[in-house]
């Protein structure tokens, strides 16, 4: 478990301060150990604030404390704030140095305590790559560790932001929130609404808040999923032979739960595929529906359903293909608006008898985010049959 360090600081001697003209009463100390942390803002260049600490002077005749802090290092100290609190909380952008006084009843002032330098200098790396996985209702991300690798002792977290998307425009929206913080290279975004495209970025904050640049953008758009679904060829059982991803049996252009991954008969024109068993046992996906075509996910089998992520371009046919455990399966098909919709499959168990597949839906018109990015070319590696009868 990676451990946190908190508030290491930046510190110049008292001797460095000798051009301020401050009263000293020997009779009561200078705070001790001061510190500060930077509160992050989601830009890099524009923190929310600096919070200072110190350690409390006991002195029965303090009074309150002075902080004092100064843009850059040929200015003069200026009084800040005063306080009777041990922090400060100094909002915007924060001064380049700052010390603290205590200060008697009556009104004398202890030297200066420390300075601390805001040294922006110590600001981490950000993530140099960000990826991410459609889930049901969520979106898992992950990135490159080199901020944590680069320097342990000044790493302190990730922070994960987001923001709506335009798949349209291909444009991130400017208003960026919190999703939160973790000390891993990997953060689940989950109560999102399937088919709704969310951008992402990431920073790694230092220690001392100091936050990064952010990663590269990325984006992904939840959809519906379900595992373990059992189906039937159609010599077998005919009522379980058919397979329709959506169909919007009350007209209301949303996806309800009762609307998605039907298993119905397979003699119906209306389903988007049917399973089918040839003598030899060979069993395979037959597209049904008109605008219903199938292509063989790229590059082999895949280690699960979330693998299979955007859907190929091109390589589409209304051909059946062999179902093969570990290999997956994308349909596209037409939403009757002009957009294609995509659906995929992960088979995972197959025999004459019966088929087990996990699937996954895409209700965004024309997105054919399924869960990493890019044009995939169509693998043909398996046995393509044309549409057999039943």
């Amino acid at each position: 478990m990676r451990s946190r360090t908190l508030f290491p600081v930046v510190a110049l001697t008292a001797a460095a301060l000798s051009a301020c003209d401050r009263l000293v009463d020997p009779g009561i100390e200078a705070p001790a150990n001061l510190a500060y942390r930077i509160e992050p803002s989601g830009d890099p260049a524009a923190p929310a604030a600096v919070v200072l600490m110190w350690d409390e002077v006991t002195n029965p005749d303090l009074e309150s404390y002075r902080v004092y802090s100064r843009a850059d290092l040929n200015a003069s100290f200026d009084l800040r704030a005063s306080t009777t609190s041990t922090t400060f909380h100094d909002a915007g952008i924060p001064d380049l140095e700052y010390y603290v006084t205590a200060v008697r009843v009556g009104g004398d002032e202890s030297a200066p305590s420390e300075a601390v330098l805001i040294d922006e200098r110590r600001r981490l790396a950000g993530p140099e790559w960000l990826r991410s996985t459609s889930l049901d209702g969520a979106v898992h991300v992950w990135w490159s560790d080199n901020p944590f690798e680069d320097s342990p002792a000044a790493f302190r977290q990730y922070r994960v932001y987001s923001t709506s998307y335009s798949l349209d425009d291909n444009l991130c929206d400017a208003t960026w929130a919190l999703e939160g913080t973790t000390v891993s290279p990997e953060f689940l975004v989950s109560a999102l609404r399937n088919g709704v495209s969310r951008c992402f970025g990431v920073s790694a904050e230092a220690v001392e808040g100091w936050e990064s640049l952010w990663s590269p953008l990325t984006y992904d758009t939840p959809r519906p999923d379900a595992r373990n679904v059992l189906m039937n060829p159609y010599p077998v059982n005919v009522s379980r032979s058919g397979f329709r991803f959506f169909q919007d049996l009350n007209g209301d252009g949303r996806a309800g739960v009762s609307e998605l991954g039907i298993v119905t008969s397979g003699d119906r024109t209306d389903i988007d595929f049917w399973v089918d068993v040839e003598s030899d046992g060979d069993v395979f996906l037959v597209p049904e529906r008109g605008g219903t075509s199938l292509a063989l996910y790229p590059g082999g089998p895949v280690d699960d359903l979330t693998s299979i992520d955007i859907a190929p371009g091109a390589g589409y046919s209304t051909a059946a293909l062999q179902a093969v455990p570990g290999y997956g399966y994308v349909f596209q098909m037409s939403g009757g608006d002009g957009f294609a919709r995509y659906g995929a499959l992960r088979v995972t168990h197959v025999s004459a008898g019966y088929i087990i597949f996990d699937w996954s839906y895409q209700t965004d018109p024309g997105n054919p985010e399924l869960q990493i990015r890019g044009g995939l070319p169509t693998f043909e590696g398996i046995v393509v049959k044309p549409p057999l009868g039943r």
